[in-house]
């Protein structure tokens, strides 16, 4: 019997879940469809129950639901309750489980170019969704957390949610400072760039040697990507974080290993599709 997963945010053009996720499974040999739907945050209670009325087995959240959604769920797994945000949703025995991969994939994404965490310092550029689940992750391996937002108050909540979690949490403003001195690894989590726009301050006086990450998944790299590499810093693009965390919800949904490579060319094709013929 065929199988339906799918991904829910607002916007949702952009994603680049459905040929990764469906590549996996023609290589598999797997019954299985994944889609991908625009959600008005007023219509999430909406579309979680017409989810679950379709027989959809499990979805990914994306911007802005991941936080708001828990209101909708039944179960929350210790990743997702520790986290305060769910990215992806399983539905078993009739409850829709809520689980959180978003803090593991961006730590296996950048293993290879930024080694024992412990001690290091990470800026995080935003505080939602998705900068939960990083912060956390990293705050657990023993990382000092700094947390910059447009909005101060939602950067405290985060900061003092880290330190709630036994990890070490601080906020500064959303500009540069003396934080761009001695940071080893800064992750923009926000939309900005999104659709080619702009970042609105220069990372000039930042360590060379940081580890620049923006998680944003574009065909063209974003501006802040640009500016970082400007400034001769090793940067990184959200593929790897998308990659492994959609890895790690394909475990959570089906058991077994998730088809690692198949999935990782899907989302390339994607991308080089993408550049080539649609600018």
């Amino acid at each position: 019997m065929e199988k339906h997963y799918a991904v829910i945010g607002d916007p949702i053009e952009h994603s680049y879940s459905p040929g990764m996720h469906n590549a996996g499974y023609n290589y598999l040999g797997i019954d299985a469809v994944y889609h991908r739907f625009h959600v008005h945050p007023a219509h999430l209670a909406e579309a979680v129950n017409g989810l679950c009325a379709l027989g959809f087995a499990g979805w990914n959240v994306t911007l802005p639901h991941k936080e708001s959604i828990i209101a909708y769920l039944d179960i929350l797994t210790p990743q997702a309750r520790r986290a305060g945000a769910v990215n992806t949703v399983k539905i078993h025995e009739g409850k829709k489980i809520g689980h959180n991969t978003d803090g593991d994939g961006f730590v296996c994404s950048i293993e290879g170019d930024l080694q024992s965490l412990a001690g290091k310092k990470a800026v995080l550029l935003g505080a939602g969704g998705a900068s939960k689940g990083i912060a956390l992750a990293l705050a657990e391996r023993g990382m000092h957390i700094h947390i910059l937002n447009r909005t101060p108050e939602k950067a405290m909540d985060l900061a003092r949610f880290v330190q709630r979690q036994g990890g070490k949490g601080s906020t500064g403003s959303f500009e540069p400072g003396d934080w761009l001195k001695d940071v080893d690894l800064l992750v923009q989590t926000t939309s900005l760039g999104l659709h080619g726009e702009p970042f609105p301050f220069t990372l000039a006086g930042i360590s060379e040697q940081a580890l620049v990450v923006d998680i944003i998944v574009n065909a063209r790299e974003t501006a802040f990507v640009q500016e970082a590499r400007k400034q001769g810093c090793r940067t990184l693009d959200g593929v790897g974080m998308l990659l492994y965390q959609g890895a790690l919800a394909w475990e959570f949904w089906l058991g077994g290993q998730a088809p690692l490579e198949a999935m990782r060319k899907g989302l390339k094709d994607q991308l080089l599709q993408k550049m080539f013929y649609k600018g």
